[in-house]
């Protein structure tokens, strides 16, 4: 999942939404720092991406991209997921989706000086650029895969995704609402269960 869907599966504890937000710019456990909160809201993330990644309806939403672009699959469609939820946002969230990014915003903006560099640096694009209200629509698709195409000097391809979520829309809707409800379901009970992984020496 992308970055809208890590962050709405935080719930509405900030530090849990932080925390999922800064979760792959920390290293193994390196975030003893933070509050536990904080911590928890990486070990979620950790917790999303491997069910994510285990799911079977996610492998078979891969298997429609794989021959174009290869191991790049995953990345197109947790994009894709996340256009998925922001087009659908008023079944997630009774918070307007711009309401809702606009307060993201607001709060990363207060704690950007004690969260990693790499994360006040996306902070700074991603609220330049609106990135999570833009995830829905096809136009704020298109400049997301421009970027991330960019970043691999061209070899993904995935630029070109926007035809592929065009070809196989309805397809690809039907995958993410089964998917996400199994997700939301899993986060709210992990969410629950998470501990923190004690300080090693």
């Amino acid at each position: 999942m992308n970055f809208l869907a890590h962050l709405y599966l935080s719930g509405n504890n900030q530090q849990i939404m932080i925390g999922n937000f800064i979760a792959d710019h920390i290293r193994g456990n390196k975030f003893q720092h933070y509050s536990e909160e904080i911590k928890k809201g990486i070990l979620l993330h950790r917790e999303i991406d491997t069910f994510t990644d285990a799911h079977s309806i996610v492998r078979k939403s891969k298997r429609r991209l794989h021959e174009r672009y290869g191991h790049y699959d995953g990345v197109i469609i947790d994009i894709f997921y996340d256009y998925f939820l922001a087009k659908n946002w008023d079944s997630y969230s009774a918070i307007p989706l711009e309401a809702y990014t606009q307060s993201v915003y607001e709060l990363f903006k207060k704690e950007s000086s004690n969260l990693p560099l790499k994360s006040q640096q996306f902070i700074g694009y991603m609220i330049e650029y609106n990135i999570l209200y833009n995830y829905s629509t096809l136009e704020g698709i298109q400049q997301v895969l421009n970027g991330m195409n960019s970043r691999t000097k061209g070899k993904s391809q995935m630029n070109l995704a926007v035809e592929d979520l065009q070809l196989y829309n309805k397809e690809l809707e039907e995958d993410f609402t089964i998917f996400f409800e199994d997700l939301r379901n899993f986060c709210n009970q992990k969410i629950k269960e998470l501990t923190v992984i004690p300080n090693e020496e």
